[in-house]
């Protein structure tokens, strides 16, 4: 059973928190903040230093061991060690720090400074805004609350705005602005950036800091990036040299929807740097009304909605469900704030859904790792935002939480089986930072950060070492083909793809010398036998002189086209022109035609000089790569495509059409052939990671027994399931300039871009920019955010104009994220490769314990 808030009842007093929250009442100052530090005073953590932001993605409690008589050793998981892997453990309560204490509540903000919000149940509302009373049963489904003025209100600071950047010109800003008011139903104003020349779109009206963050998250669902944007102007209580901003004069104009503005920004990236709260507001009065009874009730205090069904008709805030309770309450601002109240352990649930997706990454020992790491994020962090009356936001900035109906059986067994479990150093809850994909390696937090964690530490994202690909590997017990001669290795894949197609005569041992050899007549008449066998078609007499070119090129024309294609189609003038040797004159007249065919075609090979030799016996590789070639090309050889998955016990596994992993057992004698370079060559074993193109055959008893494997695009590194392992961006001197904004100010136009520095993964950690008028460093973690990259794992290439200048920057990267912590792809890859939730947390996480709470 899981931890939720009791269902409330008529009967019952409300919860502890409930009643200490509502013995007060807001008067002309705020009492807020005073009230929910006395609730979470006892858990609240320190808040993290440096903006998080995170892309998003996407059975009862386990018994508990009891310690063996004998010790157990088990692996740790260091820097400097390569990744063993170890024997696979859980948490053992004896052997733990136990916190104890009751699940704690979290108090979630699914909105923040609204103007009126709707809480709805398809069952029956219930209330409570005084400690005397118990709920109030409101007997309606739908309520909308709206803050009302008792006094007049000092003007609001609602100075930030979502913008969409980098359109061309306004044609595409007019384009995007109505597809976005489609999709959001938000209003766009059209902008100019003077500097750089390129047009976005603020949309939706300006709001405070987190109600922009989270029109951001909505509007990036629907599809459309954006950026959080700071429009107040400079301000004289806070010098720009603490915001880490310098902002050239411009003429300020009135934003209008039809005439595009030069505007200055700031963008929003130091949360450590916040404009002063007003200490006071004018009293607010919260109106409930119903469209059908009007006016339910009034309340100068909070006002805790619940459902008096909620197992089957949850709360829900815009239509929304979300278990345990909706909590309304007038801000500093005057608007309104909505909370989610909820246990842990729901809130959990409703986070590791959607930080990693079930459907994407199904590996519960991952998602177990997910959910250790978002209940200890949630621990460690609770609290953050006390003073606006809230622990954390449901985006990015904290964690993506999406309430009720985003949750998923696999998740949810996930958080089931950990429950109560957090990561801690030193015995406190670590800083558990996590990122979507780490692109193979992770980074110090002191580079992104700008400050040393101890647990958090650059990784290889992989197990390192030998015995990393181990688990993939498919064997093969056949006998190696002995070939040195260049000429020779591709023969050896031809061989095998012949042979597995019923060729007789074909040695088991493929070589050198087998394969200089001058081919017999028997030979070549058997395997004439063979692909008239494939295609259908009757062999008719085959000359004795068949092993030389002319006549095998008849022979082999007959026998795969029966009759003579190549006459009929050329013409005289036509057979002279394709055969270009230098010995055509030896050719039969009446082998020409189907000859200059297959010199045509490629299939009979010249030799170096440009002769076809005529008149020599043809050698048995020649022989086998003509037949090969010929087949392959018209697509008579029964050979299979595909893209692995990761391979296990010696087994091939496809993806098939429906998506569901299709098991192929491999022949313990396979012909076994890697792509390296432009070569494939035969081997004893291939590790098949997933992702790797592959050509097989199945023969009779449903064995793959050929299998030709190219590398995975991906590389091997854990996080390779990621669309994000690798990336492209491009953009112009004028778009990097734009996006740099106040981190680049006085270096003019942007002539070139350098990287100084690189951190323990090899992202960027200071990047010079280098002006016409000067030059400027953008160093750490902002990297990734002023430019708008994925990533700051990345090269730099430049493209040249006529006249030698840069004209565009392309990026080449890998990885999606700040990249400091657990990987969260990465986790999935080496949960797949047998890893358990333990194993994957200490290998992101340097020298932690994992730790019972309850």
């Amino acid at each position: 059973m899981t931890a939720r808030l009791p269902p409330p009842s008529p009967n019952k007093s409300p919860p502890i928190e409930l009643v200490v929250m509502l013995s007060f009442r807001f008067s002309k100052f705020s009492v807020l903040p005073l009230l929910y530090s006395l609730a979470v005073s006892s858990l609240a953590i320190a808040q993290q230093r440096g903006e998080e932001i995170r892309p998003r993605r996407t059975k009862s409690e386990p018994e508990i061991q009891q310690p063996a008589a004998t010790s157990t050793t088990k692996t740790a998981v260091t820097t400097d060690a390569q990744w063993k892997v170890p024997e696979r453990s859980i948490v053992n309560a004896a052997a733990t720090t136990r916190l104890t204490g009751p699940e704690p509540l979290m108090r979630i903000a699914l909105a923040t400074d609204v103007r009126a919000a709707s809480v709805s149940t398809t069952s029956r509302l219930l209330s409570s805004t005084d400690p005397a009373q118990t709920y109030t049963a409101l007997d309606v489904g739908r309520v909308r609350i709206e803050s009302h003025v008792l006094a007049p209100l000092p003007p609001t600071e609602e100075t930030f705005a979502v913008k969409v950047n980098g359109l061309p010109n306004r044609a595409d800003a007019e384009s995007k602005a109505r597809a976005i008011k489609e999709a959001t139903s938000d209003q766009s104003q059209i902008v100019l950036d003077v500097e750089t020349q390129t047009w976005g779109l603020l949309v939706g009206p300006r709001r405070s800091r987190d109600a922009a963050e989270i029109a951001q998250m909505r509007l990036e669902d629907a599809g459309y990036p954006a950026t959080v944007v700071d429009l107040s102007p400079p301000s004289s209580t806070v010098s720009d040299q603490a915001v880490n901003t310098a902002t050239s004069s411009v003429v300020r104009t009135a934003i209008t929807p039809t005439a595009p503005i030069p505007i200055p920004t700031r963008s929003v990236s130091n949360p450590n740097v916040r404009l002063a709260s007003r200490s006071s507001i004018a009293t607010r009065e919260l109106i409930a009304s119903n469209s059908a009874n009007g006016k339910l009730f009034s309340s100068s205090a909070p006002v805790l909605f619940a459902s008096d069904d909620e197992g089957k008709a949850p709360v829900r805030f815009n239509e929304k469900p979300y278990r345990g309770r909706i909590e309304v309450f007038a801000n500093t601002h005057g608007l309104l704030t909505v909370v989610n109240v909820i246990g842990l352990e729901d809130y959990v649930r409703g986070v590791v859904a959607n930080e990693l997706s079930p459907g994407g990454f199904p590996a519960i020992e991952a998602l177990k790792a997910q959910a250790i790491a978002a209940r200890t994020y949630a621990v460690r962090n609770r609290g953050q935002f006390m003073s606006q009356g809230f622990d954390l936001l449901p985006t990015t900035r904290s964690q993506v939480y999406r309430g009720l109906t985003s949750e998923q059986p696999l998740s949810t067994r996930a958080v089931d089986e950990t429950r109560g479990l957090i990561a801690t150093y030193g015995g406190e809850p670590i800083n558990a930072l996590y990122t979507s994909t780490c692109g193979g390696r992770t980074e110090d937090a002191s580079n992104i950060f700008n400050e040393e964690v101890p647990y958090l530490h650059g990784r290889e994202c992989s197990i390192e070492g030998r015995n990393g690909l181990a688990s993939f590997m498919i064997k093969s017990g056949r006998e190696l083909a002995e070939v040195r001669e260049e000429q020779n290795v591709q023969l050896a894949r031809l061989v095998a793809e012949l042979s597995v197609h019923a060729f007789s005569s074909l040695s088991a041992h493929v070589s050198d010398s087998w394969l200089n050899e001058h081919v017999a007549p028997a030979e070549v008449r058997s395997w004439l036998g063979s692909v008239a066998s494939l295609t259908h078609q009757t062999l008719t007499s085959v000359p004795e002189d068949v092993t030389r070119p002319p006549q095998f090129a008849t022979a082999l024309s007959a026998a795969t086209f029966g009759e003579s294609r190549a006459d009929t189609l050329l013409n005289n003038t036509d057979v002279d022109y394709f055969l270009a040797v230098k010995d055509a004159a030896d050719v039969p007249a009446a082998n020409r035609a189907d000859v200059a065919m297959l010199i045509r075609d490629g299939y009979l090979p010249v030799f170096p000089d440009a002769s076809l030799r005529p008149k020599e016996v043809m050698t048995r590789g020649r022989v086998v790569r003509t037949i090969a070639r010929l087949l392959e090309s018209r697509g008579l050889l029964q050979m299979q495509k595909g893209t692995a998955r990761p391979a296990a016990d010696n087994t091939l596994i496809l993806r098939s059409a429906k998506g569901k992993d299709q098991p192929l057992h491999v022949s313990p004698d396979v012909y076994l052939f890697r792509q390296i370079g432009d070569g494939a060559y035969q081997v004893r074993s291939v590790a098949l990671v997933g992702g790797e193109p592959i050509n097989f055959h199945v023969n009779a008893s449903g064995l793959v027994d050929y299998l030709d494997v190219r590398p995975a695009p991906g590389g091997a590194a854990a996080d390779r399931f990621s669309s994000f392992s690798s990336w492209t961006s491009e953009l112009t001197p004028g778009e990097v300039r734009a996006r740099l904004g106040r981190y680049a100010t006085g270096v003019g136009s942007v002539v070139d871009l350098r990287v100084v520095s690189r951190g323990t993964s090899r992202r960027v950690t200071d990047l010079e920019v280098i002006g016409n008028e000067g030059v400027a460093h953008v160093r750490g973690g902002r990297i990734r955010s002023a430019l708008g990259l994925r990533e700051q794992l990345f090269v730099i290439d430049k493209k040249f104009d006529s006249d030698g200048r840069v004209a565009s920057f392309v990026f080449t990267g890998r990885g999606w994220g700040h990249g400091v912590g657990m990987c969260q792809v990465g986790a999935y890859g080496l949960a797949r490769q047998g890893f358990s939730y333990e194993q994957i947390l200490k290998a992101y996480y340097t020298g932690i314990e994992l730790t019972k709470m309850y």
